[in-house]
């Protein structure tokens, strides 16, 4: 009986040490709290038209008539610019550089953390439809 009590404490403590290590040392498990998200002023469905009617399609991608989502990754710095722009998942026929063209010059409102601007990445999808 004393051997499997002790058994059980050992894989209990070995189990909460574990999940302690994992909470503290994983960069990606951090809960950042902020005041404010980044945000486009105008909203949300004024950015998707924005940048649908500011992207110029290739020829190609009009022929083919190519229609999906760019999955773009971005830093919205304190003062309001976009930086490290990443395709996490694209299109063809050039779409992909050009929707990073478009949203690059777009001025979004930074995140506030404790009344302080901060840089902060997101991770948005564009909707395209190359006619």
């Amino acid at each position: 009986m004393r051997k499997q009590l002790f058994f059980i404490f050992c894989l209990l403590t070995c189990y909460s040490l574990q999940a302690t290590a994992q909470n503290y040392n994983d960069k990606q498990n951090m809960a950042v709290v902020t005041d404010q998200e980044p945000f486009y002023p105008k909203g949300d469905a004024e950015l998707y038209k924005l940048v649908m009617n500011s992207v110029k399609y290739s020829d190609e991608a009009k022929q083919k008539y190519i229609e999906g989502t760019v999955t773009l990754s971005f830093d919205v710095s304190a003062d309001s610019t976009i930086g490290n722009t990443q395709i996490i998942s694209g299109l063809c026929c050039g779409i992909n550089e050009e929707v990073q063209r478009v949203v690059k010059s777009i001025k979004f409102a930074p995140a506030v953390q404790n009344g302080v601007k901060m840089r902060m990445n997101i991770m948005m999808d564009f909707p395209i439809k190359a006619h």
